[in-house]
């Protein structure tokens, strides 16, 4: 995991090009475009406070919106994990998961999906990720703090897509009884139930499952998600 901003080197963006749509001509290059939007997720910048070596921030969020409601982005981001696994000489989709979440701040001023986690006491929005064995995110879904995690993970896995027809067990915390692992069962997967001792305090790494949790420090690298900043939970999702 590298802190800070780092624009795509040629062999990156050799793979990431072969999966955008880029069957017509355009004027801008998609490159730039994608370095642009890896800046504002790094730095957390503004979309207006872009430099000036990048498009115009305009193009930049019209791509960002229009790959999101194509679908794009969980397509791309389910393909490089893919790759990612078979070089690390392992099978391209998981056979486990780790499911957890996160609760953020909400940026002011913003009152839609708002609500109070009276258990971290954090006024904002709550976001689910599925991982697997690496940290890998395969899936995400945000929504307002206050929601329960058992009803607010069944976005992650509202059917069984075709990445998980390998997936056989999901590692969750004991928040995740009820609603959502009825669901799990419906899907034809295992859950399997690991939560901290309630004797000890503070982090205590747990087999197999402590991996989501790195994955919530690795975001505090990118500081466009350390608070939460868009104005709907599919942008912060994305």
């Amino acid at each position: 995991m590298v802190d800070g901003y780092q624009p795509l080197t040629d062999s990156q963006w050799q793979v990431i090009e072969l999966l955008l749509p880029t069957q017509r001509r355009r004027r801008l290059c998609l490159r730039h475009v994608f370095n642009a939007l890896l800046y504002v997720c790094c730095t957390g910048c503004q979309w207006r406070a872009l430099p000036p070596q990048f498009p115009p921030w305009t193009a930049v969020y019209y791509y960002f919106y229009r790959w999101q409601q194509l679908g794009l982005w969980p397509r791309l981001n389910v393909a490089q994990n893919g790759m990612d696994r078979l070089a690390q000489g392992r099978e391209a989709l998981p056979t486990l998961a780790c499911v957890d979440s996160q609760s953020v701040k909400l940026a002011p001023r913003i009152y839609e999906h708002r609500g109070l986690d009276a258990h971290k006491l954090v006024n904002g929005r709550k976001r689910q990720i599925l991982v697997d064995s690496g940290g890998r995110i395969w899936a995400a879904h945000v929504h307002a703090a206050h929601r329960h995690d058992s009803t607010g993970a069944l976005a992650l896995l509202p059917h069984r897509p075709w990445w998980a027809r390998r997936l056989q067990l999901v590692l969750t915390d004991a928040a995740y009884r009820g609603r959502f692992a009825r669901h799990l069962q419906q899907l034809g997967l295992a859950q399997q139930i690991s939560s901290r001792p309630p004797t000890q305090r503070g982090f205590v790494p747990l087999a197999r499952r402590w991996v989501v949790e790195r994955t919530f420090a690795w975001l505090a690298c990118f500081r466009r998600v350390i608070v939460d900043y868009e104005f709907t939970p599919a942008s912060h999702a994305t």
